[in-house]
């Protein structure tokens, strides 16, 4: 069914009339700016936490990785965080910039071609002199700087009310959004805003009632080193828009990511007895979100609320989960009963400053199979589960300045409430609070701690743990926007994180709860920004 989708939507593009004339050309674009300055989060060097060495039938490997390009840390790897939480560490501070440039061009018959350039730098990364010799350089020469700075970002054909109805079909390179973002956007929230486009064809119907989206996209591409290896995203999405200022959502979205994987190549035995015997056989992911949404204004009241479930094979996920000293993964991970939940009420005044007061929360289920029991312990053939939370896909939503910086974080629940005001027509702030709690917490073996390492009391009794603590913290933050002109914009925020000892102790809630987030004290941290914005 996806090969006829496709096929029938390039048809129908090759259909549109070849004899389009060009109308109209309009050229955009826009300038983004932002320095970050973050002070007692980062590690100046990854802290080592549980080694292997001590613990030999304790942990299966740690998986890393991002949505489904997951990787593999090396067996005999220590378990590694980027945070530290800890004033002795180095900040880190960063200036980033990001340069679009667009061109539209308008035919006859509703046909329309869109081309978008962009660049994602950080200040200094390309700087072409030398000033200790003065001698100036190409970067990329010189074994520096980037070699990408300009990407096709978007490039897309577009036919509107093809055949006199409401379709419009969308064929190239190009954004993806729907509803808040809670699960597809645009990576251009807060910091590291690199931004995010899809290989794809978009198709869709809308009328004042109601529309519907329909599209399919290549998210990787093995060309012949795989028969059926690629990574493809596929979903329906639907609005209905027949009640004033409400809108009601519902959807289906399918990851699926058919690499090929094998834990034994040169093995004596057959694949197909591996196969029988359940191991080094991985079928391709196939992660299910479906989906509802209600969000609008009612008088004075607005509000947001959206709930997702997951469901299919997470053979990805679950090779990473190889015990140390192991072969075989676990090939029966799934990402079935996980679920996730976002949602805000807020309340606007009708006097001066308008005042705005809102609540909300989100919960996102994760699970940490990571321990063993004595039998299994005992048991030198056992295969642990593999831990799989909520897959966050390409959410655009951000819940901690410090923790949830790629829109990845999961295994968690947050709880957020706040108040903005408009002194004056163009200057907005804004505080708000975040409580902040792992969803399962890890269970670590029982330790003492030397040094900033935690060394367990009996290296080899792995089955002996004790769970960490469940609160990582709460954040406050305070933000000021000020709307110069029509075009630009300026705004600057500060953000402070109360560290609490589920941060200090650690829980695998980074990397869509793939990746360990602790520290080696639980000093606060603070993050200070400043940004600027011009559009054209």
């Amino acid at each position: 069914m996806r090969k006829l989708f496709v096929i029938l939507a390039v048809l129908t593009l090759v259909a549109v009339p070849a004899m389009a004339e060009l109308q109209n050309v309009t050229v955009g674009g826009s300038i983004q700016i932002r320095a970050n300055y973050y002070m007692s989060a980062f590690g100046d060097t990854p802290e080592v936490r549980w080694p292997n060495r001590f613990n030999v039938r304790f942990l299966p490997v740690r998986a890393v990785g991002n949505n489904t390009n997951f990787g593999v840390i090396n067996s005999n790897a220590d378990i590694f965080s980027p945070f530290d939480w800890n004033d002795k560490g180095n900040d880190l501070d960063i200036v980033e910039q990001r340069t679009r440039l667009n061109v539209n061009a308008d035919f006859t018959d509703e046909v329309s071609a869109f081309i978008e350039l962009d660049s994602y730098d950080t200040w200094g990364e390309d700087f072409r002199s030398n000033y200790v010799t003065g001698a100036d350089f190409a970067p990329v020469a010189a074994g520096v700087g980037t070699t990408d700075d300009v990407e096709i970002y978007q490039a897309y054909i577009q036919a509107e009310e093809m055949w006199g109805t409401p379709l419009r079909l969308r064929v190239g390179r190009q954004e993806l959004s729907f509803g808040s973002e809670f699960l597809v956007g645009t990576n251009d929230t807060n910091s590291f805003f690199t931004g995010l486009s899809f290989d794809g064809i978009r198709a869709t119907y809308g009328t004042d009632m109601f529309s519907v989206d329909a599209w399919a996209a290549k998210l990787n591409e093995v060309f012949a080193f795989e028969e059926d290896g690629d990574t493809d995203f596929y979903g329906v999405y639907g609005s209905y828009t027949g009640m004033e200022n409400i809108s009601i959502d519902a959807y289906w979205m399918l990851v699926r990511d058919a690499a090929g994987f094998e834990d034994t190549p040169g093995t004596w035995l057959p694949e197909w007895i591996e196969n029988w015997l359940g191991v080094d056989d991985y079928d391709p992911t196939y992660l299910h979100t479906v989906g509802l949404r209600g969000a609008g204004t009612v008088d004075a009241f607005d509000f947001e609320a959206e709930f997702a479930y997951q469901f299919g094979d997470a053979d990805q996920v679950g090779r990473t989960f190889r015990p140390f000293g192991f072969t075989y993964a676990d090939n029966d991970a799934d990402f079935d009963g996980n679920w996730a939940v976002n949602g805000e009420l807020g309340y606007t005044f009708d006097m001066n400053y308008q005042p705005r007061v809102f609540v909300g929360g989100a919960y996102f289920t994760g699970e940490d199979n990571r321990d063993v029991s004595v039998l299994e312990w005992l048991n030198p053939f056992d295969m642990p589960e593999a831990s799989v939370g909520f897959n966050r896909l390409f959410s655009n939503w951000e819940y901690s300045q410090f923790l949830d910086t790629n829109a990845d974080m999961s295994n968690f629940w947050a709880i957020r409430a706040g108040v903005s005001a408009k002194p004056t027509e163009s200057v907005e702030v804004m505080l708000k609070g975040t409580y902040l709690v792992a969803d399962e917490a890890f269970d670590a073996p029982r330790h003492i701690k030397i040094g900033r390492y935690r060394v367990p009391v009996q290296p080899r009794w792995s089955f002996w743990t004790t769970q960490n603590d469940e609160d990582l913290g709460i954040e406050a933050e305070l933000s000021a926007k000020y709307n110069y002109s029509e075009d630009l914009v300026f705004e600057a925020g500060w953000a402070h994180l109360f560290v609490d000892d589920g941060l200090k102790d650690g829980s695998f809630t980074s990397n869509n709860g793939l990746v360990f987030n602790g520290g080696t004290s639980d000093d606060d941290a603070d993050y200070v920004y400043v940004e600027t914005r011009l559009s054209f």
